[in-house]
């Protein structure tokens, strides 16, 4: 399998002049105000006269906004992050007509995401230097690692986070080379003692960051709830709750890309275990380090790379007893507690460590499903065939815009 030509963004940090931060900050408001004119305008037209109100009406109607006196600060700013407010309200009303999301909600000044986005008209990238439309100077960007060669973005999105720091995501249409083949595949089971085990034996322990910074974080949120509303103490307080969540994000992300990419690296072939999450998490004494472990941030990754970079991945069914089938005999145990990490087979008295021999199962089930093709179902009569083993898909560029 060899890799194609993707859409990737390219993420960078930058630290904008104070003309370029209100600038940018009176941009992410006017976006904000667009979004919601609209959304409340599409929501009207429906609910009183059942009329479908559609990205060409909204465009209309921002012309008329502009010229209206109280509206008028729209046009101070650049036009394009507006046009582009409407079409991403445009592809919100899509994914829930198609019922892949929930119905688009109006954006908080506190709670969305700040962000604009700037097609090729209304920027200037030359020699790793970045103009935005309506700023004389470039951003003082950090370019942490350097664009594929004779790669232009065709889109450029600056944001910012609640910590209070500035982001420039590039999007770029790239063709990342292939890595070498090999003919290792290794099965991936994923855990919370030890955040995945592989078939070849090898645990690999999880940081658990959460947990590292949950006293400090729980300091900031007790100091914060003592802060008078509206004050700038609290803004302050807010702020530094903000960064310590930011650090623990950015420490997690950090550890799963250099996980993915390296058994990505070794590996032509990977097999893991379709989890359900969100379903998992309703188990509330086990929802936080499920969230710590980030379980299905790993997957995403696991799937873009092997994507990007001519690998297999392949999803073994969530009801496959990886855990209870002996690994040496096929045998199944008619029960499997979690507090259970060691047991030894009844049928051949093979002693297996729980998360390892899961691993090892999980890796046969999927080589079977390689050889045979994807989507097949054994016979019903064997014990492995009451499992579904399906292969996994390169997912389509607009599901995740990785950073990297």
């Amino acid at each position: 399998m060899g890799a194609t030509s993707v859409k990737r963004a390219f993420k960078y940090r930058f630290y904008p002049t104070d003309a370029q931060a209100v600038e940018l900050s009176r941009t992410f408001g006017c976006v904000r105000k667009v979004y919601n004119l609209a959304l409340a305008a599409r929501a009207e037209a429906w609910t009183t006269r059942r009329e479908r109100v559609g990205y060409g009406q909204t465009s209309a109607m921002l012309t008329s906004w502009k010229r209206a006196e109280e509206l008028a600060y729209l046009a101070d700013v650049s036009s394009v992050p507006l046009q582009q407010a409407l079409r991403h309200l445009q592809s919100a009303f899509t994914a829930f007509w198609e019922k892949r999301s929930h119905y688009p909600r109006f954006k908080s000044k506190r709670k969305s995401r700040a962000s604009a986005e700037y097609t090729r008209s209304a920027f200037r990238y030359a020699d790793g230097r970045l103009t935005l439309a309506k700023m004389a100077e470039p951003l003082d960007v950090v370019w942490s690692r350097p664009l594929p060669a004779g790669v232009e973005p065709s889109t450029v999105t600056v944001s910012r986070d609640r910590a209070g720091r500035w982001f420039v995501s590039l999007f770029c249409q790239d063709g990342p080379a292939p890595m070498p083949a090999t003919t290792n595949a290794v099965g991936i089971d994923a855990g919370l003692t030890a955040l995945v085990t592989l078939s070849t034996g090898e645990k690999i322990p999880n940081p658990k960051h959460e947990r590292q910074d949950r006293e400090r974080l729980a300091r900031a949120q007790r100091a914060l709830s003592r802060k008078e509303q509206g004050s700038k103490n609290r803004s302050k307080a807010r702020l530094r709750v903000a960064r310590i969540h930011a650090r623990i994000a950015d420490r997690r992300r950090d550890h799963l890309h250099k996980l993915t990419t390296r058994l990505v690296r070794e590996n032509q072939t990977l097999v893991i275990e379709d989890l359900t999450v969100k379903n998992m998490l309703k188990n509330h004494k086990l929802a936080r380090a499920i969230t710590d472990a980030a379980w299905r941030e790993l997957r995403s990754m696991l799937e873009y790379k092997t994507a990007w970079y001519g690998r297999e991945l392949i999803t073994v069914d969530r009801w496959f007893p990886s855990s209870k089938l002996c690994s040496a005999c096929g045998a199944i145990a008619e029960t499997m507690p979690l507090d259970v990490r060691e047991w030894t087979c009844g049928n051949c008295g093979t002693t297996h460590d729980r998360d390892e021999n899961a691993a090892v199962n999980l890796l046969a089930a999927g080589l079977a499903v390689s050889a045979c093709g994807a989507g097949v179902r054994p016979r019903r009569g064997f014990s492995l065939a009451r499992q579904l083993v399906v292969k996994q898909e390169a997912p389509p560029a607009r599901v995740r815009i990785p950073s990297r």
